[in-house]
């Protein structure tokens, strides 16, 4: 009977399959890490994806909803005409009637304090330009406006937008004109033209027409401070304003005791607002165009000596920005004073700069309450 013989296994058998086992194992650990990192870069897409997409979708929906709630009670939405509608807000009662005319990028809720105060002794307007706050810019192709004369975002064109609005709204004339700065321009060239609508004429930290001459003040404007805007215009677009104003990062102007809680909410509104950050970058980027307009006006038609003109400045222009800078502007306005107004009225209030319209309004009430009496008694006395 024959034996049947078994094969035996040889010593290097397993030694074999430890080896097959060992080239195996690598591969599917590359294949899993592999995995792993593709689905770490999905999720980081997928994350930034979010972040670009949903921030500025959210804010323009917020924005829809918010333009009609924070749409001021008291205003007025104005067709001034050829296809163009200004909003308008006036409280308060009686004669003379006071316009106020904000600085350079501005809405009419910079006035807050000063129109709460003069309101209680006559009627006060303020106004949003063009573009800012709730005056909405129409559409190049959807009009045959001024800025085909004076260009778009400069003192001409605001000064026939804003003679229009006050036609169109009835306000009774003469009245008193103030400006602040971009608003001072736009004040001097609406009394140098409409003389017999104005009583009195008051600028405040009024810039003089030649200051962009000045290299190191051009280097500061538009180097420095349009850059800043055009930031702020960026982030309102890409829904980060909105986001920063949440998160406490970024707060309005206008706040602290006496402000209501919707100029606070609408002056949020505004800084999450594309639209009127664009045309708040407009207006600076066509400051010196602005000063071109004023100077040319002034010495084309000298002010009328029926205006009483005053002037309100601090002790900087702005405390912000270099001492020579603030030197070079005090020098330049006492310079255009002397030879555009020289029997202005001059008031100095101490401490104060650019930012006293809301930081340090008594001292503006004060004197722009002493002109109110003045007319009015005048008036009685006629």
């Amino acid at each position: 009977m024959r034996r049947r013989i078994e094969p035996q296994a040889t010593g290097n058998e397993p030694a074999n399959k430890k080896d097959a086992a060992d080239k195996t194992t690598p591969s599917k650990a590359e294949a899993k890490g592999r995995l792993s990192y593709t689905s770490v870069l999905i999720n980081i897409g997928k994350f930034l994806l979010l972040i670009i997409v949903i921030p500025p979708f959210l804010n323009y929906a917020s924005l829809q909803r918010e333009g009609q709630m924070l749409l001021p009670k008291d205003g007025q939405i104005v067709d001034i005409s050829l296809g163009q509608k200004m909003h308008l807000l006036c409280k308060g009662q009686g004669k003379p009637v006071v316009i106020l005319d904000a600085p350079t990028g501005m809405s009419s809720d910079i006035w807050f304090h000063v129109q709460e105060s003069l309101a209680t002794l006559t009627k006060v307007c303020t106004y949003d330009r063009m573009g800012l706050g709730f005056s909405k810019r129409v559409m190049q192709n959807e009009t045959t406006g001024t800025e085909r004369v004076w260009g778009m975002s400069t003192t001409g064109r605001m000064v026939d937008d804003l003679h229009r609005l006050l036609q169109a709204a009835g306000i009774s004339k003469p009245f008193i004109l103030v400006g602040s700065e971009l608003g001072a321009l736009n004040g001097r060239f609406y009394s140098h033209i409409h003389d017999v609508q104005v009583t009195d004429l008051v600028l405040i930290d009024p810039l003089p027409e030649d200051i962009f001459e000045e290299e190191q003040w051009k280097e500061y404007w538009y180097g420095k401070l349009l850059p800043s805007f055009q930031t702020r215009q960026f982030s309102a677009a890409t829904g980060l304003s909105r986001m920063l104003i949440i998160l406490g990062a970024m707060e309005p102007a206008v706040n602290g005791e006496g402000v209501t809680e919707e100029v606070v909410q609408r002056q949020k509104y505004l800084l999450s607002n594309p639209a009127h950050q664009s045309s708040a970058v407009e207006e600076h980027y066509f400051l010196n165009e602005s000063a071109a307009q004023v100077r040319d006006i002034t010495k084309f038609k000298p002010l009328s000596s029926r205006v009483s003109v005053s002037v309100i400045t601090g002790d900087h222009f702005d405390k912000q920005i270099p001492e020579h800078l603030n030197q070079m502007v005090a020098k330049l306005q006492k310079k255009f004073l002397e030879e555009s107004y020289p029997s202005a009225n001059h008031i100095h209030i101490k401490g104060a700069d650019r930012r006293m319209i809301y930081k340090k309004p008594s001292a503006i009430i004060q004197h722009l309450r002493r002109i109110v009496n003045q007319q009015q008694a005048k008036e009685q006395s006629q």
